[in-house]
């Protein structure tokens, strides 16, 4: 089995993949698996995982990994797939950016929303590495520091209640009136005192060798604002692109694959879960990630092997 995506979905289907019987080779660009929670949010809260009251990102991560481990995946990562050619009777050739070929008997695509460039904040990309950052992997690197997020989405507001308890200042700049992210989020944040600028940007950075303040002008100030800053969040969302994927003959709408109720595209022997799969009714959620997952890695094996049913048994049941 050939998982291209080492996200949770991914992650979860390499496990899946191993209690069906297949070895699984999981192929990723990114540098280690985990996908944007490793490379955007390890150290956030999720509440949506079944059982998990809250779980912190890395923390899920690495228990993923523990559980696809057992089975022993090779991981490809820093890795792009390239090419795919599916044949019904034959398999699936994969190329790689390696220039390795991989040959598998099946396919699953968990590539989530495909690679993902931060969009950039136009004044103060100089500043990259000296202050200016687009993700927040590890909180304890602003520790006590004067921190501005600009962004009035979820990450913004996530990222302003973690950095509140161990920043000096925490003050976000959002070029609108209103905020996208959830309404109980920004009021919580208000309520710690976090400094909000609203129908605001920032049109200064200055520092010498890193950021020392930013200047914030307002549409309901008269004056422009300096602030201290060591270190200014820009969380602006990103652009994705799902590359390759978009050549291999897949059906594709709005960069997603089109799939069916057993998470089968177009093309045989090839499957999709997690972001990347759409379906009428389709939420995207980690949680619903994790079933279409094993939905398709036990599709997957039955038309593999016909001998094989569906169902898999229930793992409680003392399956090796």
């Amino acid at each position: 089995m050939a998982i291209v995506g080492a996200g949770p979905a991914g992650l979860y289907a390499a496990y899946y993949a191993g209690f069906r019987g297949f070895s699984s080779v999981v192929i990723d660009t990114l540098a280690e698996p985990g996908g944007q929670i490793a490379a955007m949010y390890p150290e956030k809260a999720i509440y949506d995982i079944a059982g998990f009251p809250s779980v912190q990102g890395k923390a899920l991560v690495a228990n993923l990994l523990e559980q696809a481990n057992q089975y022993q995946p090779t991981y490809r990562l820093s890795t792009q797939a390239l090419t795919v050619s599916a044949s019904e009777s034959e398999g699936i050739d994969i190329g790689l950016s390696t220039g390795d070929q991989i040959h598998a008997r099946a396919m699953l695509i968990t590539g989530g929303i495909g690679s993902f460039t931060p969009r950039e904040l136009g004044l103060g990309e100089q500043w990259l590495g000296r202050g200016l950052v687009h993700f927040v992997p590890a909180l304890h690197e602003h520790s006590g520091k004067d921190v501005v997020i600009v962004g009035g989405g979820d990450s913004a507001f996530d990222w302003a209640l973690a950095l509140q308890p161990i920043a000096r200042s925490v003050t976000i700049v959002h070029r609108r009136d209103s905020f996208r992210a959830h309404a109980a989020t920004v009021e919580k944040v208000k309520s710690l005192g976090v400094r909000l600028f609203t129908d605001a940007q920032i049109v200064a950075i200055d520092g010498r060798d890193q950021i020392e303040s930013v200047t914030v002008a307002s549409k309901g100030l008269s004056e422009d604002t300096l602030l201290p800053a060591d270190t200014v969040i820009a969380a602006l969302g990103f652009i994705a692109n799902i590359g390759p994927i978009a050549d291999w003959g897949l059906e594709i709408q709005k960069r997603r694959i089109v799939v069916d109720s057993a998470m089968r595209t177009n093309l045989p022997r090839v499957f999709a879960a997690g972001d990347i799969a759409v379906y009428e009714g389709k939420v995207p959620l980690i949680s619903v990630g994790f079933g279409e997952a094993a939905t398709a890695i036990n599709n997957a094996a039955s038309w593999v092997d016909p001998h094989q049913g569906v169902f898999p048994g229930h793992s409680s049941g003392g399956a090796e």
